[in-house]
């Protein structure tokens, strides 16, 4: 079964519907504090309970559930998981977050935070010139720790699928403490 997309001008017409339709953003507490849509509820990717999530929102043909994030790559995982867990009344947005604010949707905005991919970016570069240097004046041997990090990173871009992005979402600084409005679902 294939994921049912939808563009952002065309969910916001069905967002400004009563009642609104469920939405859920699957980026990681700290970007979603940063900014999401109005009335949308956070399950990061990595928490995401598929059955769990269909009953509570009692997603069904007539009232699908959809599913944002930062761009519609991991909507479009969530997606999956929804598919292979044999519900497919599920919706992902596409274009992410500030694609629905660009096409007139009410967004909440609070604190800047580094984006996952930055992150990623960082920690990535930073492990490559460290092993680098490290192979150079140590031991060659550290050559290999640059060389799979470069693997990963081959491998992310063709499966879409981050390893080092997926451990670095459950890092304390990319969580919210205290109450912020989230709904977290295990």
């Amino acid at each position: 079964m294939s994921i049912s997309t939808i563009s952002p001008n065309e969910f916001a017409k069905r967002w400004s519907s009563v009642p609104k339709p469920s939405l859920i953003d699957v980026r990681t507490p700290v970007e979603f504090r940063e900014v999401h849509v109005d009335g949308a509820a956070n399950v990061p990717l990595d928490r995401l309970n598929p059955a769990k999530l269909a009953a509570e929102h009692q997603a069904s043909v007539a009232r699908p559930l959809y599913v944002i994030c930062k761009s519609g790559s991991r909507g479009q995982m969530a997606c999956q998981q929804f598919v292979d867990a044999g519900i497919d009344s599920i919706i992902n947005v596409e274009g992410g977050t500030m694609a629905c604010v660009q096409a007139g949707i009410a967004a909440v905005r609070g604190t800047k935070a580094m984006s996952l991919e930055r992150q990623v970016r960082i920690a990535a570069g930073s492990i490559v010139f460290v092993a680098s240097i490290f192979g150079a004046f140590v031991h060659p041997g550290f050559i290999a720790v640059a060389g799979f990090v470069g693997a990963g990173l081959v491998f992310a871009g063709v499966t879409d699928t981050c390893g080092m992005g997926m451990m670095l979402a459950k890092m304390p600084w990319n969580q919210v403490s205290g109450n912020s409005g989230s709904c977290s679902t295990s």
